[in-house]
């Protein structure tokens, strides 16, 4: 198969195949400043002032760019996937298909979410077929784009991504204009009140499955500094731009209904907006699914399943999730990613930096492109950690969920390390990958 359709899926991303920081930075933002940021500007508009909103804004974000670096730079150090570097950095063979299905089961769900809302809102602004069938039209538009690969990609992006920032800014003067921005941000929340740390929860949740699967995106960075331009820029813009516009407009609106913002403030020219704002975000949501399951089904057959093949048959799944209306359990999803995905970035980011158990058996292959020849099988104590890690981000009750899963798993590795705890059960041999072309 062609490199540049598998896009080095089982192997690193050699120099040649890197790009510019900014090339990666537009698709950073392009995920940050999708519309459901808007929807979630609009929730926390909904049920906190202005202020709080964007107090629980700035600590999500923190949370956010602090898992992001982190894991970026591994990947852009070993220029491997999430799926493929969780091996390696605390999860062996096993381990890393258990996080390769459980991210492209969450991605799929996020496909089903961003095809649901282009549906809602092309049938409310253009009427025609029902929702279902916008839906299945959309996803499988989206799912062509991603088979082309990450050069497909970027174009999307360079293309939507400036589209979407002009259609928001018509759309925030459009409605905003009829209102006192003064009054909008010292006005009370106009729907059931939330506090700040459920806001930050919200905000944490809504990108936590972004921040493991960042070495999807860092690996085709050429240094460290990229990626903390690129993640800095694109987080703290995304949050702040289109999640503060969601909700100064949930206040001048009293909803937090963002379609229905959408529909009335720029009526037809929402179609531009709701489309732009989600293609940009969801090929990436495919595109990182479809690698999560290509190590699943890959470690589980013992072959090296097409990229292309995988991609296509979880585009189908996740445009049928998106026409069946996964959308109206949005904030339930975001909630239980909250505390499910942080401790594989904590686990992940103690192994690498912390313990090394496995530094030196990652460092080979990097000469030739390859991923290195064998990989622990199974690390039981990391599984341990990774669902007390869950618990304690669910039923403490104190702090922030997703802060404290992220931190009890970040400081349980480390101590295990230091224990010895952490210890491998059996080997693996890495499936046959392609090697670096100049």
């Amino acid at each position: 198969m062609a490199p540049a359709v598998d896009d080095h899926s089982l192997s690193r991303v050699p120099a040649s195949a890197r790009y510019p920081w900014w090339s990666v930075a537009v698709q950073r933002f392009g995920q940050v400043s999708a519309l459901t940021q808007f929807m979630l500007g609009a929730a926390l508009g909904f049920g906190l002032s202005f202020w709080d909103a964007f107090w629980a804004l700035t600590f999500g974000a923190l949370i956010l760019e602090f898992a992001m670096i982190l894991v970026g730079i591994i990947g852009m150090r070993e220029g491997l996937s999430t799926s493929m570097l969780a091996r390696w950095t605390g999860f062996g063979r096993g381990g890393s298909a258990v996080i390769g299905l459980a991210i492209g089961i969450s991605l799929v769900g996020w496909f089903g979410i961003q095809s649901g809302i282009s549906a809602r809102g092309l049938h409310a602004l253009i009427g025609g077929p029902p929702e279902w069938v916008w839906a299945i039209g959309f996803g499988l538009a989206v799912t062509a784009i991603v088979i082309a690969g990450f050069r497909s990609m970027a174009w999307t992006a360079y293309v939507t991504v400036p589209l979407f920032l002009a259609l928001v800014a018509w759309s925030i003067i459009s409605e905003l204009s009829g209102h006192s921005l003064r009054a909008l941000v010292s006005s009370p929340p106009p729907g059931p009140p939330m506090t700040v740390l459920q806001g930050t929860a919200l905000v944490a949740g809504s990108l936590m499955v972004g921040a493991v699967i960042t070495s999807d995106m860092t690996r085709f960075n050429r240094t460290a500094g990229d990626v903390i331009k690129q993640t800095v820029i694109g987080v703290t813009l995304g949050e702040y731009v289109i999640g503060l516009a969601g909700v100064l407009l949930a206040h001048a609106v009293g909803s937090s209904d963002i379609i229905a913002i959408v529909v009335s403030s720029v009526g037809l020219v929402g179609t531009l907006v709701i489309v732009a704002g989600t293609l940009k975000i969801n090929d990436w949501n495919l595109y990182s699914a479809g690698l999560g399951l290509l190590t699943f089904i890959g470690v589980v057959s013992g072959r090296r399943p097409s990229r292309v093949a995988i991609t296509a048959l979880v585009g189908v799944a996740g445009t049928l999730l998106g026409a069946a209306g996964i959308l109206d359990r949005f904030t339930d999803f975001l909630i239980l990613l909250g505390v499910v995905f942080p401790p594989i970035a904590g686990i992940m980011i103690a192994e690498y930096f912390v313990v090394r158990r496995w530094r030196g058996r990652l460092a080979e292959g990097r000469d030739t492109g390859a991923a290195p020849a064998s990989a622990p099988m199974w690390v039981p104590v990391t599984l341990v950690i990774w669902v007390v890690a869950t618990l304690i981000g669910v039923f403490v009750t104190a702090g922030l969920g997703s802060v404290n899963s992220l931190v009890a798993a970040f400081v349980l590795y480390a101590a295990c390390g230091r224990l010895g705890l952490i210890t491998e059960i059996g080997a693996s041999t890495t499936e046959t990958v392609e090697r670096a072309r100049a």
